[in-house]
């Protein structure tokens, strides 16, 4: 395995004929984003190093269960479908799984709604589930205001598409408007 620095924050792992990149980025308000995107889905967690984040240990076995269950059942069903799959990996790995946790969000003291989160792992982070063909901007915001809204600080971006992609956001407790 060969891994090449192509700027600041994006490496290109180069292993046999297929790649994988990883790209960090930080912003000033503390939101870290961790992406990857494989050209084969057959990949494994040795090619991340993820090991340098909140909850690293966590995030990385729910990406080793994203992987198992993308790599069982590839693309084209229903993210309902993928949610009770990632359920019952990450409980085999004896997590506390919440599947459809509803969040309530406040304006102020004023509760102005609420949304369900797809899981929530052991209280520390949120999963966001999508089966769509990539992810877009709309996706990755959700997950803000979803961490935004809660105490929890973590949160993963799984999508079931055609190649498998993840994206880790961060929202520091530091940076929340009390």
């Amino acid at each position: 395995m060969r891994k090449f620095r192509i700027n600041k924050l994006t490496w290109l792992v180069l292993q046999k004929k297929s790649y994988l990149i990883i790209t960090i980025r930080v912003t000033c308000a503390e939101l870290v984003e961790v992406s990857a995107f494989h050209e084969n889905p057959k990949i494994s967690m040795d090619l991340l190093d993820v090991h340098n984040y909140k909850h690293s240990d966590l995030t990385e076995k729910i990406i080793k269960a994203f992987l198992k269950v993308y790599n069982k059942l590839g693309y084209g069903f229903l993210e309902k479908v993928y949610e009770n799959a990632m359920v019952l990996e990450l409980t085999a790995m004896e997590l506390f799984v919440e599947k459809q946790k509803q969040v309530d969000v406040f304006y102020y003291e004023n509760r102005v709604g609420y949304y369900f989160a797809d899981l929530v792992i052991e209280n520390k982070v949120i999963v966001e589930l999508k089966a769509a063909e990539s992810l877009c901007e709309e996706h990755e915001l959700q997950l803000i205001n979803y961490l935004k809204a809660t105490e929890i600080e973590v949160g993963l971006l799984l999508n079931f598409g055609k190649t498998p992609q993840f994206k880790r956001k961060v929202f520091s407790d530091k940076y929340r408007k009390k």
